[in-house]
């Protein structure tokens, strides 16, 4: 990457030094230029570490509930709690990050604090609306809402209602999240990533405990036993909100809301809000559709494919959003500002990072996946079935991980510009890439075919995003970001050799799938970051910096 792309010059009233020894007028943004992206990236290692966090606790659910429950009973809660958790990503973090977020950012530059206090206590007041009504309205027609997206459960009616009752149960959860999300954006804004980064994983915490403790309980008193399940969700939630609280009062927006609707602020969010609603609403009905066609499949379809997309969701949940989260404040400012060239350049940076991480996670997934769901699932009700259907998805969804690595760095890119209608158009192609696919693809190929459906639309979606992006902006480092990916793409197919050979040298040996998953894993990871090091990759010392960093400070 070219690091000498000139930078934006330092805020009005704020003075730096020159760099010792320079004389040229763009040093001093160089300088700058490469502190941004130093901060982003070290922002970018404290939400991976929350994340590492939350998914490592998020495994040990899965593990959990794949022991503990029944796959009646985790296909009836997977599609519950889809329908809240698509309303949570649709209302709260899509909406938030997309339109909140910029906009409080732009707030606070041209304005200052005081200004940006006021807009987000008016925001929050819509927003609770908002919430309030969707929650109702949940509750209220949860019978249609599972009727309209697991349509196939009314041929098993105990299942249709089991569903039903654990939606009523589990659709507050959009209320307590949707709360939450506008808390990142304000501490996001003012670059506080701990608490954002590290409060999720008290929902796991809560689905471990109550998965363990409470369905014995539970089914000795004639309840179904599932419902420990949506009483996690509930617990989970609140305890995500009242975590913010103490960062949030520090910087002065645990104020009460306010109703001010006209607001020029909350005018400009619901501007940008509408068209980015449309398209994730579009991206969403893929899941939404997903559930509906996976309900026609059969016990245990709805849970192989969830437990796949958890895998893939693992290395993009960890890296991949940490480094559009960490990034889209800077893309944000930089856009405010009109600086083109440092934009695009900072856009360049995070995309290298994110391909620098989903690239090898890819070829792992799809390499390694039956030993891994072994090692991970199969105990308790998990069986060797359960594992190799579960490997199967895991196969057809973990080779699009660095698809949605890429994706999801563009659409960043598109809504810290401003440009909400590009992807609305390309998410409407995608859903209908989707629905060709799956409904090609289910006959023959069962749940595996949704999971290929999904891969399929986001290379459409990937695709076209970045076709137009460079259309908008030219001065997109494609080059770079190109040299990098195959730079990357060498290493990681290596070293991905080196781990499929180790396991077949163990697989004659007779060694236990579980062993072979963990020697693979190992011999090819150490061989990614050896090889990358030999290839002289600047994002491998970017990623291990922030590491090296802290564990010098302890020493010493």
């Amino acid at each position: 990457m070219n690091e000498t792309a000139p930078a934006p010059a330092p805020p009005a009233g704020e003075h730096r030094s020159p760099p010792r020894g320079a004389s040229e007028p763009g040093a001093e943004a160089r300088a700058a230029s490469a502190r941004e992206r130093s901060r982003i990236a070290g922002r970018a290692g404290i939400v991976a570490a929350g994340t590492l966090l939350s998914r490592l606790l998020g495994l040990g659910r899965d593990l959990v509930m794949a022991a503990v429950f029944t796959r009646a009973v985790t296909d009836a809660f997977f599609v519950a709690f889809t329908l809240p958790n698509v309303l949570r990503q649709l209302l709260a973090e899509g909406a938030v990050q997309s339109a909140v977020l910029p906009v409080l950012a732009a707030t606070r530059e041209r304005d200052g604090d005081d200004a940006a206090r006021r807009f987000f206590a008016n925001v929050r007041g819509l927003s609770l609306s908002l919430l309030t009504v969707v929650t109702a309205l949940g509750v209220a027609f949860a019978p249609a809402l599972v009727d309209l997206f697991a349509a196939g459960y009314r041929e098993h009616p105990e299942q249709f209602e089991r569903t039903v009752e654990l939606t009523r149960w589990v659709f507050p959860y959009i209320f307590l999240m949707g709360t939450a999300a506008l808390g990142v954006a304000a501490l996001n804004a003012y670059q506080r990533f701990a608490v954002t980064a590290f409060a999720p994983a008290l929902l796991n915490v809560a689905f471990v405990t109550f998965s363990l403790l409470l369905p014995d309980f539970l089914g000795a008193r004639g309840y179904d036993p599932g419902l420990a399940l949506a009483v996690a969700v509930i617990v989970g939630g609140v305890l995500q909100v009242v975590a913010q609280w103490p960062s949030l009062a520090k910087i002065g927006f645990l104020g009460r809301p306010r109703f001010d609707f006209g607001h020029p602020g909350v005018r400009a969010v619901l501007t940008r809000m509408v068209p980015v609603l449309f398209g994730m609403g579009v991206y969403y009905v893929d899941v939404l559709l997903a559930r509906r066609f996976l309900s026609e499949l059969g016990v245990g379809a709805q849970s192989y494919f969830t437990w796949a997309m958890r895998l893939c969701d693992f290395p993009q949940g960890i890296f991949v959003m940490a480094i559009q989260t960490a990034a889209l404040p800077s893309l944000a400012r930089l856009a405010s500002r009109g600086d083109r060239v440092e934009l695009a350049g900072t856009f360049a940076f995070g995309m290298r990072l994110a391909l620098f991480v989903a690239v090898p996670a890819t070829l792992f997934a799809v390499v390694l996946a039956e030993p891994l769901v072994v090692l991970l699932f199969q105990r308790g009700e998990f069986d060797a079935v359960a594992a190799h259907e579960t490997a199967r998805a895991l196969m057809a969804q973990g080779a699009g991980i660095w698809l949605v690595a890429v994706a999801r760095q563009l659409v960043g890119l598109y809504y810290a510009i401003g440009d909400t209608r590009t992807p609305v158009i390309v998410s409407a192609i995608d859903l209908f890439v989707f629905i060709a696919l799956a409904l090609f693809l289910k006959g023959p190929l069962g749940h595996v075919g949704v999971s290929l459906a999904v891969t399929g639309a986001t290379a459409v979606q990937m695709l076209l995003l970045w076709v137009l992006a460079h259309r908008r902006l030219p001065e997109l480092r494609s080059g770079e970001i190109l040299t990098s990916f195959l730079r990357t793409s060498a290493a990681a197919a290596a070293a991905v050799g080196l781990a499929l050979f180790s396991t077949k040298l163990l697989a004659r040996e007779g060694i236990s799938l579980g062993v072979q998953a963990i020697v693979g894993a190992a011999a090819g990871l150490s061989a990614f970051f050896g090889l990358a090091g030999l290839l002289k990759s600047p994002e491998l010392g970017i990623v291990v910096a922030p590491i090296a960093r802290r564990f010098r400070t302890r020493r010493h």
